[in-house]
């Protein structure tokens, strides 16, 4: 990067890719944040093809391909205070590219370490809808793994955890980031 192409004033969006003004993390630390990115990235990445092909654990004639809806199952049957809202949200196909859109789009984003901002921001919608209808939960008063994840995806793009073993460095450098920083 030239002298020309780093910001002098802190905080705009040259100055967050220039190495100088970029925080120093342990190397150990950021080793230890990617291998919970991408693990967490694969989480979501997988529940995308399992519900997309039946893989795994959904049933191959349960499919997202086969016209079966991948959030049908889950929305209509949870059981609590916003059960009728979310029961009546279940299988419609907004809801299921938004779901499935969501999925694939975290996990994407977390195992590549891009877009972590833009993740996060779709981590508290999709995982703050899923954790408002489960509520309330049944084995701890306030946080169930759906807050852990999105806690955790928060943590990642506030850290820039996508610097290490992904390709956050390089798409932060990119001229669309540089020029709309939310979407490092």
């Amino acid at each position: 990067m030239t002298d020309s192409a780093i910001s002098t004033h802190p905080g705009t969006v040259d100055s967050a890719v220039d190495p100088a003004t970029t925080p120093k993390r342990s190397t150990g630390g950021s080793r230890a944040l990617a291998v919970a990115r991408i693990v967490l990235g694969w989480i979501f990445l997988w529940t995308f093809l399992d519900k997309t092909f039946g893989l795994y654990g959904t049933p191959a004639d349960r499919a997202w391909v086969t016209g079966a809806s991948p959030t049908q199952g889950y929305l209509s049957n949870v059981d609590g205070t916003f059960s009728s809202w979310f029961a009546a949200l279940s299988g419609s196909p907004v809801t299921d590219v938004l779901f499935m859109g969501g999925m694939a789009g975290l996990g994407v984003a977390l195992v590549l370490g891009i877009g972590l901002r833009t993740a996060a921001i779709g981590a508290v919608a999709l995982l703050g809808s899923l954790w408002l209808s489960a509520l309330p939960l049944e084995t701890n008063p306030v946080i169930d793994q759906h807050l852990v994840y999105l806690a955790a995806i928060v943590a990642f793009a506030a850290a820039n955890a996508g610097d290490t073993w992904g390709l956050g460095r390089a798409w932060a450098r990119t001229r669309l980031v540089r020029r709309i920083p939310i979407l490092r």
